[in-house]
């Protein structure tokens, strides 16, 4: 006899179907509602991490942050269990990237518990300041986040050109205006005047060290004109790749229970990821 398939293995259905389409899909009135609080959510609690950092703030309110941070980290945690508990493959997800952002999210609230504020330890509020990672939750929420990041991953190579293109031009002019200028004018080293080559090529421009002849000023000049045309490069180039896929297609959060996958077609069957059979589709409008 052919050995029973383990648990996780099994495909979802009852309460875990029901539970995995509101948590993962956003195509039913449920699925919208819980993902718009969770939004909420999200930004109410980066609200009161950023307000727990103003010392004036702190010490008015500071019991009520308090508590306030406690209730979204007890909330956030039944989040991550419930998610854990609705899909096929726990371990899969929990090693996944939003995975790890939803236990980043919380983590830091307990650890602070129990990390003592001795002298020999990093400061508490350092921790603390990793809640912040919780903004990063709202990136599996929004579809121009992924589109964005198809983008960026179809550019990837065309932006690595570009970069070095940019890395070759700031040795080249930082290694000339080293000679030119000379250490007495502060260029006192190569990869002194390569950040300044950078600062000057981003337009940024500390000031911090200028040049002071006539030839330095004409090579600064012709570097800040050309970075007038290297800022432009990188957002042409994501931007044509991000036109090519606006393709005219149904947008859905449809997602595949193997791997998570989402944006399939009403219509699809197998998942376009990894080639698993989907459930049926369920939207209300």
């Amino acid at each position: 006899m052919n050995a029973l398939p383990p648990s996780d293995d099994k495909p979802l259905a009852g309460w875990r179907l029901n539970l995995y389409t509101i948590i993962f899909e956003a195509d039913t009135r449920a699925g919208r509602l819980f993902d718009q609080c969770l939004i909420g959510a999200i930004l109410l609690s980066v609200l009161v991490v950023t307000l727990d950092s103003v010392s004036s703030i702190q010490a008015r309110f500071g019991f009520w942050l308090s508590v306030l941070e406690w209730c979204f980290t007890i909330g956030f945690t039944a989040e991550y269990i419930l998610r854990l508990l609705c899909v096929r493959h726990p371990w899969r997800y929990a090693t996944s990237f939003f995975g790890i952002i939803d236990l980043v999210s919380v983590v830091p609230t307990y650890l602070a518990l129990v990390v003592p504020e001795a002298h020999f330890f990093i400061d508490v509020r350092i921790l603390r300041l990793l809640r912040m990672f919780r903004v990063f939750k709202l990136t599996s929420y929004v579809t121009e986040y992924t589109a964005l990041g198809r983008a960026l991953m179809a550019s990837r190579r065309k932006i690595a050109v570009f970069l070095s293109f940019v890395l070759m031009v700031v040795l080249i002019m930082g290694t000339l205006m080293y000679v030119v200028e000379g250490p007495e004018h502060g260029f006192t080293s190569i990869p002194t005047a390569m950040y300044w080559a950078v600062t000057t090529m981003t337009t940024v421009g500390f000031g911090d060290i200028t040049p002071k002849t006539d030839l330095g000023r004409f090579i600064a000049s012709l570097m800040m004109l050309l970075g007038w045309g290297v800022l432009a490069v990188p957002t042409g180039i994501v931007t044509s790749e991000m036109t090519a896929q606006r393709l005219p297609r149904v947008t859905t959060t449809r997602s595949c229970h193997e791997c998570l996958t989402e944006g399939h077609l009403p219509e699809a069957n197998f998942c376009r990821h990894c080639g698993a059979r989907l459930p049926e589709y369920q939207r209300e409008g």
